[in-house]
């Protein structure tokens, strides 16, 4: 797989898609990951690539030109854009899978107030958001996305049942609590089911408390439909 980030901070984008997992992912070949500076595609001799809104209204938005121009110079066959913003639509584990599975991903980070509506109508595949809130920058969500994705990728986690056994693997429900040694420790032990050896009860166990979990922390999942429907 191929992502291509481009944003005003590459540097930040980048630094945490640089150690632990996913340098590993990026220097055993399987992602490659680069940033991009949108003012390497400004015309402006000052490299400007915002403007105010037309209409009035605060802030400033990124304008288009520089916008078309990194897309038309990056963009392949088999390439999707996205475009991190917080109007997009949640980005979920569904969506990540769904990310995993294409060749060449385009990034494109909001800033300001966003961007001009031309920019999504013309070029943009999908928006998405990492959430409801505001960032100061689209750089940050973009790392997270990408994040997200590359764990995914075949070889990435070395341990292929990694990405099967955790939260959201199942969209309805959270992951059970994990527990390692020594078995005690100040007063808390470990719940006798899991060193018990009996594979159905833990099974069990894990299951149930799982659903706990999902009750207390996020009760808004188990209202959700039980489907990957989110994609």
């Amino acid at each position: 797989m191929r992502i291509d980030i481009v944003t005003l901070f590459p540097e930040v984008a980048l630094a945490p898609l640089s150690d632990s997992i996913i340098q590993r992912a990026r220097a055993a070949g399987i992602v490659e990951v680069i940033g991009h500076q949108l003012r390497d595609w400004s015309e402006d001799k000052h490299r400007r690539v915002d403007d105010s809104p037309c209409g009035g209204g605060q802030g400033m938005l990124l304008k288009p030109e520089p916008l078309f121009a990194a897309v038309e110079a990056l963009r392949g066959p088999a390439t999707r854009v996205i475009l991190m913003t917080p109007q997009g639509k949640p980005f979920k584990q569904a969506v990540a899978r769904e990310l995993a599975a294409a060749e060449h991903l385009l990034i494109l980070c909001g800033h300001y107030e966003g961007v001009d509506q031309r920019v999504i109508e013309a070029l943009v595949d999908e928006e998405i958001s990492i959430g409801d809130y505001i960032l100061t920058n689209g750089a940050l969500a973009a790392a997270v996305l990408c994040d997200a994705v590359i764990r995914l990728l075949p070889g990435a986690l070395g341990d292929e049942r990694s990405p099967v056994d955790e939260s959201f693997s199942d969209p309805n429900l959270l992951e059970a609590p994990a527990y390692t040694r020594p078995i005690e420790f100040r007063g808390m032990v470990v719940p006798e089911v899991l060193i018990s050896g009996h594979h159905g009860k833990i099974s069990a166990w894990k299951e149930a408390q799982a659903l706990e979990r999902t009750r207390r922390n996020r009760p808004d999942l188990l209202e959700s439909p039980r489907a990957d429907s989110e994609i």
